[in-house]
């Protein structure tokens, strides 16, 4: 819901990292692969309490999320293969985090976190079954023209999840609740998904016969 906001604000102050990271040599790829894996750091640390180190791999992460798609355009290396690893990464760091609350506390957010991941699981599938879609389309991105494919907008993306796990770092002892909550706002995004993704598709069918 915020990402068409956030997103115009941020770009600009990454320009002048990016151009200083161009001229050492380094590509939109290696700063995914590297952003990845500081990110997944969250996931031991989360295990072993250790809520503000892996407040630091999470920040982090989002930052060189941020680094490799301004690289990508800056040195116009926007590719398929770079946007797909880049949200397969995206996706799996996203699981790592509450797998990390899980592992850390068993007894009390396995319910919740399980939950949480469930919800993940129709939120990204919703979006890029879509995608996969209106690449056959041919639809425009009129939000999201720097993307590698289609975003279909929803309650819960990629602002309003980063937003939930800092919340979980800085107050751990609320995850139940907090996961709990943003697994219904994921339902809702999951349905208006669907809904709204079925009828669409329905229509450009419809539109082409």
């Amino acid at each position: 819901m915020l990402d068409k906001f956030i997103t115009p604000v941020i770009k600009p102050l990454l320009t002048p990292i990016v151009a200083t990271l161009h001229k050492l040599g380094i590509t939109a790829d290696q700063l995914t692969v590297v952003g990845f894996l500081i990110g997944m750091l969250a996931l031991p640390l989360l295990a072993f309490e250790l809520w503000y180190g892996a407040l630091a791999a999470i920040i982090l992460n989002r930052v060189f999320d941020g680094l490799d798609g301004a690289m990508a355009r800056y040195a116009q290396q926007s590719s398929s293969a770079g946007g797909y690893l880049d949200i397969t990464l995206d996706f799996l760091f996203y699981a790592a985090v509450p797998l990390g609350f899980i592992l850390a506390n068993p007894a009390q957010n396995a319910i919740a976190g399980a939950l949480l991941l469930a919800a993940f699981i129709g939120t990204g599938s919703s979006f890029l079954a879509f995608a996969i879609a209106a690449e056959k389309f041919a639809l425009d991105k009129p939000q999201f023209k720097y993307k590698s494919f289609y975003y279909l907008n929803g309650l819960t993306e990629g602002t309003e999840t980063i937003v939930l796990f800092i919340a979980f770092c800085i107050w751990p002892q609320h995850f139940v609740w907090l996961a709990s909550i943003f697994a219904a706002a994921c339902a809702i995004t999951i349905f208006t998904r669907i809904h709204g993704g079925y009828h669409t598709l329905k229509q450009l069918e419809t539109a082409q016969r």
